[in-house]
């Protein structure tokens, strides 16, 4: 006998106009935002990227919401425009974030706050993104590619600091790899589980399928310390299971984390199983255990309000200077 369960028609949804915002369009960088900042590691990064980019190799970023909470999104919208970045892959709140921003110009809210009267995360707005995740599974589509076409296609008013409209319009893959239960939008009534699972598992399929090309490419992981490196490394096994059948290898290519942690001058080698660190997984996955053979890794400890746009500006630098 099935478990009971809850039952969603006693859920109110309020607007997003009663819905005190956390951030707003004055909280995203311009482009010529970038403050000071050097870093040998970083300079070292952006080559990489700039080869990659030169040879026509996988530029892949991992990256968490909150990259766009922390008002980067311009960066990461003009690497697309420039063709550099070739995939992104993000969470279940990064489109949220995303989408709210593109639509009303004002995303975030204070989980403190609203979590008192059971309003967290129940906003009418934001629940057409399962509108728009049910249309993509009838049309076989993924997650972040049909919450991009709404963006594009339905004209939101803010869409150009859209990272998932971006995508779109530049046919780059925008993935989301989400979990149940991750995001608000599973709190609504409309939420339908099987549309995530089919468009989101379609987008875990695209992003295995970038990363089969990651052979003398770069994947960044930026602020995401679950989804990235575990998404990441299923994906990266199907893709090296497929290739050993061929006798070819991915096995050359460079990673980086952007993160805050303070992870010593030690990081290319695996921490203990006594090291609160060794439980870090952007650690033991991206910069240890899948580049051991032959890859390199970097860690760039920062905000990614200093390091993302610097990244930016060393790779357009590095591009112009040949």
């Amino acid at each position: 006998m099935p478990y009971p369960i809850f039952d969603r028609s006693r859920i109110q949804l309020k607007p997003l106009s009663e819905r005190k915002h956390g951030m707003t369009l004055d909280d995203l960088l311009d482009l010529n935002d970038i403050p000071h900042y050097e870093n040998t590691d970083l300079e070292q990064v952006s080559k990489r990227i700039v080869q990659a980019h030169k040879s026509g190799k996988e530029i892949i970023m991992m990256m968490g919401a909150h990259v766009i909470k922390r008002g980067l999104s311009r960066f990461v919208i003009d690497l697309l425009n420039q063709k550099i970045i070739t995939h992104i892959g993000m969470n279940g709140a990064g489109v949220i974030h995303d989408f709210e921003l593109a639509l009303i110009g004002a995303t975030t809210e204070s989980v403190a706050h609203y979590i008192r009267e059971g309003q967290f995360g129940l906003w009418e707005e934001t629940s057409r993104i399962n509108e728009a995740i049910k249309q993509g599974a009838e049309e076989g589509m993924g997650l972040g590619e049909v919450v991009g076409r709404m963006i594009e296609k339905e004209k939101f008013p803010h869409r150009d600091i859209s990272i998932l409209r971006a995508g779109y319009r530049h046919h780059i893959p925008v993935t989301v790899h989400v979990g149940m239960g991750y995001d608000i939008i599973h709190e609504h009534a409309n939420c339908d589980g099987k549309a995530i699972g089919a468009t989101s598992y379609r987008d875990f399929l695209t992003l295995t399928y970038s990363v089969s090309k990651l052979q003398n490419g770069v994947l960044l992981n930026a602020g995401t310390a679950v989804m990235g490196p575990e998404v990441y490394l299923k994906a990266l096994s199907m893709a090296r299971n497929a290739a050993h059948q061929k006798g070819e290898h991915i096995n050359q290519f460079t990673t980086a984390v952007f993160d805050l942690q303070n992870l010593g001058s030690e990081f290319h080698r695996e921490a203990s199983k006594t090291d609160p660190q060794y439980f870090f997984r952007p650690y033991k996955t991206i910069l240890v255990r899948t580049v051991q053979d032959g890859g390199e890794s970097f860690y760039i400890q920062a905000d990614h309000q200093v390091t993302i746009p610097n990244l930016y500006r060393i790779i357009l630098e590095q591009l112009k200077n040949g």
